[in-house]
Parts: C-alpha cells; sequence; structure tokens
C-alpha cells in the first residue's frame, strides 16, 4: 500500500503496492486548511487505513484461496466487524457435510493409509490434503481399525475356549502322580469308606452329597469347603462319581486326605452294574456318533460367518461347543435315582463351586410335592447372570420347540439342586430327557446347541420348586464386575463359565474364595507347582 502527494499537496492517493488499483483519492480544497479538518481526516484516515490494509490482504491472496475477493472478505471480516470471533459452529457443520458425502461413496482404491495418527497430521502437513481426502482416510483407517480389532477379539475367545477345554498341567501332574501312587502305596488303595461305616452310605438321617467329576483338584475343594463350612460335618457324606481313568488318582487323594468326620465314598462309573448300554443307549450315541463328536471337537472356525456374528454370540457357541457336553459324567446327573436306590434327598453339586455356609437347612426345605429344588436364573440383581429364560437356550424357528414351549418360561440353575429321590422315581422324567435328546439328534443338534441344561429344563417342567437364590449364586466364571459382597455372603458360589479359578485365565479377584480351600501343604499339590505364577 502507498500513499502519493501531488507536488501542489492538493490531494493524496491511496493505492495498492502494485499500482494498479486507486484505492482511494482525498483532494485537499486550494483554500487554507484549518486545523480542525486536519484533525478530522486523520482520524478517518486511523480508522480506515487497518481496513484497506486487510482489503489489500484479501485481493493479494485471492488466488491461493480459489474465491472472490467479496466472498473471502466477507467470511473473514463480517464475524469480526460483528465482534463473532468463533467461527467454529460452521465449520464443524461444513465438516459433518463432508463426512456424509464420504460415507455414501466408496473408497479410491489404492489409497495409502498412514499407520499411526502422527503420520496421518504429518501427512496432511506435507501433502495439504483437502478435507474430502481427509475424511475418506479418516473412514479407511477407522475401518481398518475395526477390522483389526474384529479379528483380535475373535482369537481372543478361541483362545480362551482352548484354554478352558485344555486340563492345566498342574493338574495333569496331580492325577498322574495320584495313579502312581494307588498302584505302589497300599494306604491309597485303602477302603472307601472303611467298613464299619458303609451302612451310613444309605442312611437317610445324614446329609447326602453328589458330586459327578473327573478334575481331583476341584473335588477336593468341593469337599473341604462343605466339611469347613458345615456346622455338623459329622452326618455329611459325599458320594463322588468319577470315569474309570481318573478313578485311581480320586481314591487315592480322600484315601490319603481324609476329611473327618465327614464320610467320602469314590466310585467309578464302571463299577455301576446300572449303566449300562441298555439302560443308556442315548448317551452312548451322542459319545460315539461321528458327527458329534466332530461338533465338539473338530474345527470351531470352519464354515462360520464371522462376518456376520458378534463377538459375544461367537463365545456362546464356542461354550455350547465344550467337550464336557458329550462326557457320560455330565450326563449323570439324570440317573440318580437309579444310581443311589436307597437315598430319599441328596444335594447335587458341580465340580466348579465352593460350599461357603453350613447347608444342613437345605434338606429342611419343603419342595412341596416338586423334584428338584434350583435358583431360577430369570430375576436378580446381576442383570448379566439372572437373564436367562428358554428362548436363550432353544432354536424357538424349530417347529417341534415352537410348538411345546414358550420362550419366556423362566429357566433355572444346575450346580447346587436338591432332588427329591422319592418324588423322582414316580416321575417319567428321565424318559422325558431321553425323548428331546433323540429328537435333537435327528434334527443334528438345531434344536439346541449347549450340553445338559436344556433337555433337563424340558424333562423337569412342572417338577421345580425355586429356593432363594442366596443359596446359589452364579456366573463367577463369565462376569467379571461379579459384586465381591455378593460373592461373600452367597452360601454357594458357582463358577460356571470358562474361566474356572484353577485355570490361568481365570478372574484374579474371585479365585481367593476358590483357592483358601487348596491344601497347598500337601507334597503332590506342591510338586506338582498348582497355580504356580
Amino acid at each position: 500500500m502507498q500513499l502519493h502527494f501531488s507536488p501542489s499537496m492538493r490531494s493524496i492517493t491511496i493505492s495498492s503496492s502494485n499500482g494498479f488499483i486507486d484505492l482511494m483519492k482525498i483532494k485537499v480544497a486550494a483554500r487554507h486548511i484549518s486545523y480542525r479538518t486536519v484533525f478530522h481526516t486523520i482520524l478517518i484516515l486511523a480508522f480506515l487505513l487497518p481496513f484497506v490494509f486487510i482489503l489489500t490482504a484479501v485481493v493479494t491472496l485471492e488466488g491461493v484461496n480459489k474465491c472472490s475477493s467479496f466472498d473471502c472478505l466477507g467470511r473473514r471480516l463480517g464475524p469480526r466487524l460483528l465482534g463473532r470471533v468463533d467461527d467454529s459452529g460452521r465449520l464443524v457443520r461444513d465438516f459433518y457435510k463432508i463426512l456424509n458425502q464420504v460415507n455414501t461413496e466408496e473408497i479410491p482404491a489404492g489409497l495409502k493409509l498412514p499407520d499411526s495418527f502422527n503420520q496421518l497430521v504429518s501427512e496432511m502437513k506435507n501433502n495439504q490434503y483437502d478435507a474430502r481426502t481427509f475424511a475418506f482416510m479418516l473412514r479407511a483407517m477407522m475401518e481398518n481399525f475395526e477390522r483389526e480389532i474384529r479379528e483380535s477379539k475373535f482369537s481372543e475367545l478361541m483362545n480362551k475356549h482352548f484354554a478352558a477345554s485344555s486340563v492345566p498341567k498342574g493338574i495333569h501332574c496331580l492325577s498322574l502322580r495320584l495313579t502312581d501312587e494307588y498302584s505302589s502305596n497300599a494306604h491309597a488303595r485303602k477302603q472307601l469308606p472303611p467298613p464299619e461305616l458303609l451302612p451310613l452310605l444309605s442312611d437317610n438321617s445324614y446329609h447326602h452329597f453328589i458330586l459327578s467329576t473327573d478334575n481331583i483338584l476341584a473335588a477336593s475343594v468341593v469337599v473341604a469347603s462343605a466339611v469347613q463350612s458345615s456346622l455338623k460335618p459329622e452326618k455329611i457324606v459325599f458320594h463322588i462319581i468319577t470315569d474309570k481313568k481318573t478313578y485311581a488318582g480320586m481314591h487315592s487323594w480322600f484315601a490319603l486326605n481324609p476329611v473327618s468326620p465327614a464320610i467320602v465314598e469314590v466310585k467309578g462309573v464302571h463299577q455301576f452294574d446300572w449303566l449300562t448300554r441298555e439302560n443308556v443307549p442315548v448317551l452312548e450315541a451322542v459319545e460315539n456318533q461321528n458327527g458329534i463328536r466332530n461338533y465338539y471337537h473338530g474345527n470351531h472356525i470352519a464354515g462360520a460367518n464371522l462376518s456376520a456374528t458378534t463377538p459375544r454370540t461367537f463365545a456362546s457357541k464356542l461354550q455350547a461347543r465344550s467337550p464336557k457336553y458329550i462326557s457320560l459324567l455330565n450326563h449323570l446327573r439324570i440317573y440318580i435315582p437309579e444310581l443311589f436306590p436307597n437315598l430319599d434327598k441328596v444335594v447335587f453339586l458341580d465340580d466348579d463351586v465352593v460350599i461357603q455356609q453350613d447347608l444342613s437347612p437345605l434338606w429342611e426345605i419343603d419342595l412341596g410335592g416338586k423334584v428338584n429344588g434350583a435358583v431360577e436364573t430369570c430375576r436378580g440383581e446381576d442383570e448379566w447372570v439372572m437373564s436367562k429364560r428358554f428362548r436363550n437356550y432353544f432354536n424357538f424357528s424349530h417347529p417341534l420347540v415352537a410348538k411345546n414351549l414358550d420362550p419366556e418360561e423362566c429357566a433355572w440353575a444346575y450346580g447346587m439342586n436338591i432332588f427329591d429321590l422319592s418324588t423322582w422315581r414316580k416321575t417319567n422324567i428321565r424318559e422325558t430327557y431321553h425323548s428331546w435328546l433323540k429328537e435333537n439328534l435327528k434334527s443334528n443338534l438345531t434344536m439346541w446347541k449347549l450340553g445338559t441344561l436344556p433337555p433337563a429344563l424340558i424333562a423337569f417342567r412342572g417338577h421345580v420348586h425355586p429356593i432363594d437364590p442366596s443359596w446359589h449364586m452364579l456366573g463367577l466364571g463369565y462376569q467379571n464386575k461379579t459384586n465381591l459382597d455378593s460373592v461373600a455372603r452367597a452360601a454357594v458360589i458357582h463358577y460356571n463359565g470358562q474361566s474356572k479359578p484353577w485355570l490361568q485365565i481365570g478372574f484374579e479377584h474371585l479365585r481367593p474364595f476358590w483357592t483358601k480351600y487348596v491344601n497347598y501343604s500337601n507334597d503332590f499339590v506342591r510338586n506338582c507347582h498348582i497355580l504356580d505364577s
């Protein structure tokens, strides 16, 4: 910007620096100029010169910004002249518009994506990307990150499934060492219980617990916690059922580690005369049919459309394909009345529970002519755990399921159940269980996927008596946010789910409730480095 004075000092011209535009010309009259006029002129110039300077800058930069000088001037000076300095709202709206446009278009082929946010900022500075290119890069990066996170989540779920299905080295060591001890140590082979106590195994004045498992360490915790929490341990009788390969090791543990004054009986499935092929034909088919074995033991990824599956759904499907669900030990609970014909009332326990209170009051509960005293799982404070209805277990698109079952019917939990065996023997529960198992096998497992609970939900319909939820707290094997105060107050806590307390994937803050009953002073436990970090 330049000022030009005429030789006669009668005019002043203000022009741009390139000399082509005369912005303002002030003519001075020939007559004598008063001081008042000069003062007013200076005031006017003081007001106009900043405006002229800005206008000159806008004109100079007009080619760079590729917009009309009036448009640029209006956008840049208007808010300032009106006192509105912050135009972020307009910028945000413009960017939203660009994002919406980019979201409906295909990402350009060959678009090279930066590996980090810092690299993105660096490329933006160096290449001077416009807003549209930036939006495309942002979208492509987000989609790529989401894809990687999703793949990582599925990999995590698969690894967790394998970890949950495998036998930890320490527990395998314990079983082998105890089995070897059975063959070499006469004390490990002593009769359980001693001959003089055998009549108590069928004495209904005692509190009889039934536990079916092939996990020696887990069985030891269940028994130890029940005995230590009981007000009358001398009235406790444990009936432990295990498979043939684990029998020697299980017998050795309880022979060498008695829990007096409680009584423990260990029996293998091969020692029950009633368990014949004629009595359990469906279960033999479940274990031997190749298609079923492939479903539980085969490739869990092959044929799965992961792009259309949520991680939560995938996790539930993996849990449903746990090999334990085709184990005879898992189905034995439906045969308890036949396996223990002299008992009238028992409490059935899973091997992943811990007893924290005296359970003798359970035998005093009046089941009102029902067979199964159980905690219902369709209501409770924990909406994640206690929200199970029939729709969560059955495929209601199957016509037989839709015809016979109600999706809103409340489910109940296995793991701590009071069974009135006298009443049970008068029902057709076992026959109903077998019938629905056969139908599910015929339909290629399309009626339900998850183990022994679904057919039991059907077989025990009309035979369940709800008990107070405080007796049996569920979800410690999959609910990381379990309330610790509630855990401490519960009579029985159940680590149902993949994160068992004896596994490395178990929740650290929930593990102490279980490990407090592990006998770490035992030579076998110590030498096998159980749960060593």
